[in-house]
Parts: structure tokens; sequence; C-alpha cells
């Protein structure tokens, strides 16, 4: 039931009247035991599903604030092998579905079949699924496959220049949701969406049967005004890491976006 509950977990969020949060935080920041209270903090703030980013040494699509991170977590001694043997330490403490997003480098270095086998739900049951920035549909019959053994969820990224038929195409092969970035470049804040994002939400909202989560620049339930509808859920990391970094609290970044949303 692993990448089914991404699936219901948003869609939970959704009956409640409201967008799902997706937080998302790189594993070992700001150091490798104040990652797990940050985590704990959004797990009880009401995050319903979280993102943990594995850090990388050439992070090429994250912004300044989430390559720092991830260089700081690196310094720190935060690896894949770390991230994994302390959840597998912590099984079942989070109520919401974990997801690990990284770079496929990592992944493949580490055994895609080794890294299923001790991230998926039959070792650490919070780990649903996976998001990996820099694997094309193309090549990604590996990483899927041994996700597959688990029943974890290989999560389609599609942009604002997915044609049509290429987002048709990730939709067949996709579980758990499918994360539409909402800019041309890097991760970070943005102070609003490109033109492009009406027509965007409304091919992804027309090909996928699984819910529609919004990232990339999210910092303020304000930017969801105008859109031609609401996505079923929204990620922001820059936006947390950023605060996060001047010393504020996740709980207090997470309630500004607690409120019931119009649209569901």
């Amino acid at each position: 039931m692993s990448a089914e509950r991404l699936t219901e977990s948003i869609k939970a969020a959704n009956r409640q009247g409201r967008v799902a949060l997706i937080p998302f935080i790189t594993a070992g920041f700001p150091d490798l035991e104040k990652f797990w209270d940050i985590l704990a903090e959004l797990d009880e703030a009401g995050a319903d599903v979280i993102e943990i980013g594995v850090p990388f040494s050439d992070p090429v699509a994250d912004g300044p604030v989430v390559a720092a991170a991830s260089q700081r977590a690196i310094a720190n001694g935060a690896t894949l092998a770390w991230l994994l043997r302390e959840l597998a330490a912590r099984k079942e403490r989070c109520k919401a579905p974990l997801v690990l997003m990284g770079y496929y480098n990592p992944f493949l270095q580490y055994g895609l079949e080794k890294f299923a086998q001790q991230a998926g739900a039959a070792r650490v049951g919070e780990v649903s699924g996976c998001i990996v920035p820099d694997l094309p549909l193309e090549e990604s019959a590996a990483m899927r496959a041994a996700l597959a053994t688990e029943n974890m969820a290989l999560i389609p990224l599609v942009g604002l220049n997915t044609p049509e038929e290429r987002m048709a195409a990730y939709a067949r092969a996709a579980s758990g949701y499918v994360y539409l970035v909402s800019v041309l470049g890097t991760t970070g804040e943005r102070a609003s969406f490109s033109p492009e994002i009406s027509t965007a939400l409304q091919m992804a909202n027309r090909n996928f049967a699984v819910p529609l989560a919004l990232g990339f620049g999210l910092a303020r339930p304000e930017q969801l005004e105008g859109l031609p509808f609401r996505p079923q859920a929204v990620v922001f990391g820059s936006a947390l890491l950023k605060q996060l970094e001047e010393g504020g609290r996740a709980a207090d970044f997470m309630a500004r976006w607690k409120q019931p949303s119009a649209g569901f």
C-alpha cells in the first residue's frame, strides 16, 4: 500500500476542504540531529506528505537555497546510507508518508535493488516513493522496476514546456502523485507564476489520474490565487529552508498554509 498512501493522503486533505501540504527538507540539514527534530515537527504540524532531499554534490536543478542546504548536509556527513539507516531505526514514527527526492547517481551507486529493499515498505514503513529530477522517462525502467518490488512510486516531474503527448506518456506509468514544476529554471522563491502555468495545469489535470502537486517557487498561499483551479497539493522547499536557516520554526511556516481552500 506504499504508493497508494501518497494518493490517499493527498485526497484525504482535499476531502477536508484544503490543499495537501508537502514540505521539502534536505536530509542532514541544518545538522544531523536537528534534521530529525524538524522532520517530526513537520509531521506533527500536519504535513500530508514529506519530501526528503538526498544531498548531492552537483544539484543542477536546485537554486541557491536548496544547493547550499545540500552542501551543508554533505559537510555534516549526510549520505544516502546514513539516511536509510536512520529511517530504519525510526520506523513508523512519521504519520505522513515520505518521498525521497534526489539525483540518480547516488541511487545508482548505492544499488537500485539494495536501495529499494532498504527503503521499501517491508523495512522502512514510511517511505512511499522517490522523485529523481535528472532521470528521463526513457531511462527510468530500471529504477521503476526496483521500486515496484516494494510498491514504491517513481513520481513524475513535468513542467511548463512538457508537451501534452509526453505528459500522457508519463501518466501511463504514474503512481502516487505528479509533480508539476511551476517555473522554467531551478528551485527558489518567485514573486509570481509565469503566464504559461494555467495551460500547464490544465494539461496535467487532463492527462493524469493521480493527484497534481504544484512546486518550485511556492512560499505563500496567496500565490495560488488567480490559477484556473487549485492543485490538489503544494510543495514548498526553498522558503521553508530559508526560514529554518534564519531560526524560524517549521510549524509556523506550516500554519500559514493550513487553511481551507475552495475548489475541492
